[in-house]
């Protein structure tokens, strides 16, 4: 199936607020125990969360690390009003900031992150080489990355199934944007070339479930 593009911002605010509304804590809880897994050794540091959306995994990140701070990117103004109220209805002001940013950010080259993490942001960039060229601008030397997204399904059959089986039973809108970001997704393959091209072949791709594949390395 080819990929079908869809827009790179969520900027409707009903379409936002249902999306923060969403219970992804299976996936973004599973993004966290990812890290953990492949970064044991990290504990602190300054982390980049591209494409933050409302902040559910940044905030998931600033409990599991204590010690971090993490800064949230987006480019989406009713995604970021929706991160800022959670961020502070979890208490985590002081170590959670929120700026809003669109890709390319000259301001984040060279900028030196101790980590930079991503979930669900590359389906939505019609550009995909920006996103990995900004995380290798990002991070300073040895920077652990992990980047989680959507796959596309082999058919438009199997996109549905999916959304029947993992947001059957949420709102019209959720199961619409979802089926869409199925179509908009890429292939591991693809993300694999994209890597290639980007001087990041020695990060791997991992399938971690029916749905999504995860990105690590270091830069």
């Amino acid at each position: 199936m080819e990929r079908v593009p869809e827009p790179e911002l969520m900027e409707d605010p009903a379409q936002a607020q249902a999306y923060a509304n969403a219970d992804f804590s299976e996936p973004h809880q599973a993004f966290i125990t990812h890290f953990a897994r492949l970064y044991p050794e990290f504990r602190s540091g300054r982390v980049l969360d591209l494409g933050c959306g409302p902040a559910d995994v940044t905030i998931r990140f600033a409990r599991a690390y204590p010690q971090a701070l993490v800064e949230g990117l987006d480019g989406s103004g009713p995604m970021l009003e929706l991160a800022r109220a959670a961020v502070l209805r979890a208490g985590l002001g002081a170590r959670v900031a929120l700026r809003f940013a669109r890709l390319p950010d000259p301001g984040l080259a060279g900028a030196g992150y101790d980590a930079v993490i991503s979930n669900s942001l590359l389906h939505h960039v019609a550009r995909p080489l920006v996103l990995w060229q900004t995380v290798a601008a990002a991070a300073r030397a040895g920077a652990p990355v992990a980047v989680m997204d959507l796959a596309r399904p082999a058919s438009v059959a199997a996109a549905r199934a999916l959304v029947a089986q993992h947001a059957g039973q949420a709102p019209p809108i959720l199961q619409r944007d979802f089926y869409h970001s199925l179509l908009a997704a890429y292939r591991p393959e693809e993300v694999a070339a994209q890597l290639r091209g980007c001087g990041l072949a020695r990060f791997q791709v991992e399938i971690v479930s029916d749905r999504h594949w995860l990105v690590w390395g270091r830069v």
